[in-house]
């Protein structure tokens, strides 16, 4: 009887041995099997999708063969392992083996978006809802809505993204990127904060932001931005109004339309820096860094006043004379080819089905180019592209924008 049992102990043991035998040997070839594919495809990997669910889905299409080795290996070998959502790029010749790496690295197919300098928050929900590799969870909604999915209820989302180039892998949402442009601006403005000028006349960082998106929308030459910052803190330091038309335009909203006149420089928005002293209550665009180093880092001098020549740059001068001497020269002889600041980078059509904002024409220094009959000289004309009026009444900056005394007029 004992012969007998153990007999079969090891006919059982034999049996169990070539099961795993056959099981390895199964498991081997079901990983060195090369994908059925004869070019390069993609394999998208939904959120919440299982290995197992994944193999039998390859191996419906075809892919792959033994899907049940597969599962049988990934239980056993990579029970702890995840497998990212998005998606895996399989070419030819690459093996199962090679795809599961792709997992276990985690290395997914990435997509850019790029925010640009100077665009306004449509322009920006505009570029996220054109890109279909993105999942678009934001349509419909105001731009209130919007910063409360953010997790930033009362913030107004003007200037509040840091304009970059982002990579994403197919399956996040724009809200995602929309965090790590907002989480970006901070983390830059802190840094720029704590390096800030002993002389910058800020009470706080958003003020900073504010003056930041003036000197983004009043000039692309980099080595100005310091200067232009220079002449709007010293026009607030004397009460002088900054009078810069990027300002107006975007007060005006979707009514601009490529031509500022006296009566917009009149008009009372809140942004209308024609009308109001000191800074407008939010910023008018997104800036980089390097307007918000400019804003915190103004230049020193006695320059009250600059005019653009038609190349991109512009001439500052330190009294309303030598300005009007500037508008007569470069103003009122323009150039076929005249242009305020570099050509701006097109920008995407509005969502909601509205129509794209047509590159207007780039206006003067002022709405009368005649420097005597200017209620006060403008420092410079403005960007062409209008931002939407604010669909509520702005928050203020939580400090009052620094001013010195009443408003006087230069002249």
């Amino acid at each position: 009887m004992r012969r007998k049992f153990l007999l079969l102990l090891e006919t059982g043991l034999v049996l169990a041995g070539l099961c795993l035998g056959a099981s390895a040997w199964k498991i081997h070839s079901a990983l060195e099997q090369p994908l059925n594919i004869t070019q390069e495809e993609l394999l998208d990997v939904p959120k919440g999708t299982t290995p197992t669910r994944t193999f039998y889905r390859l191996e419906a299409d075809g892919v792959i063969k033994d899907a049940f080795w597969l599962r049988v290996y990934w239980r056993f070998n990579l029970p702890k392992q995840p497998l990212h959502s998005g998606e895996y790029r399989m070419l030819p010749g690459m093996t199962v083996e090679g795809l599961i790496d792709l997992w276990k690295r985690g290395e997914m197919v990435q997509y850019s978006v790029t925010l640009v300098e100077g665009w306004n928050f449509r322009q920006v929900r505009a570029a996220l809802a054109k890109d279909e590799k993105l999942e678009q969870t934001i349509a419909g909604l105001s731009d209130s809505q919007v910063m409360e999915k953010l997790g930033h209820r009362g913030i107004f989302p003007e200037g509040r993204f840091f304009p970059d180039t982002y990579r994403f892998v197919r399956g996040m949402s724009d809200v995602d990127l929309l965090k790590k442009a907002y989480d970006r601006l901070d983390e830059v403005l802190a840094k720029e904060w704590d390096q800030r000028s002993a002389d910058a006349p800020y009470t706080e960082p958003y003020q900073a932001l504010i003056m930041a998106s003036l000197v983004e929308k009043e000039t692309g030459v980099p080595q100005e931005r310091g200067q232009i910052a220079g002449v709007f803190v010293r026009r607030m330091a004397i009460g002088m109004l900054l009078q810069t038309d990027p300002t107006v335009i975007y007060g005006l909203g979707d009514r601009y339309s490529g031509k500022l006149t006296r009566a917009h420089l009149k008009e009372a928005t809140p942004y209308n820096t024609y009308v109001i002293s000191g800074l407008p209550p939010t910023p008018i665009a997104m800036v980089g860094r390097e307007a918000i180093h400019a804003a915190l880092n103004p230049v020193a001098g006695n320059s009250l006043y600059f005019v653009a020549r038609g190349d991109g740059s512009h001439v500052f001068s330190d009294d309303l004379d030598a300005h009007n001497n500037a508008v007569r020269e470069f103003q009122l002889k323009r150039r076929a080819d005249y242009r305020s600041s570099p050509a701006p980078i097109s920008a995407p059509e509005a969502v909601n089905g509205e129509a794209p904002e047509a590159e207007a024409p780039i206006p003067a220094a002022s709405p009368n180019p005649d420097p005597e009959a200017l209620p006060s000289v403008a420092p410079q004309e403005a960007t062409p592209e209008p931002a939407p009026a604010p669909e509520v009444a702005p928050p203020p900056a939580s400090e009052p924008a620094p001013e010195a005394v009443a408003p006087q007029s230069p002249q």
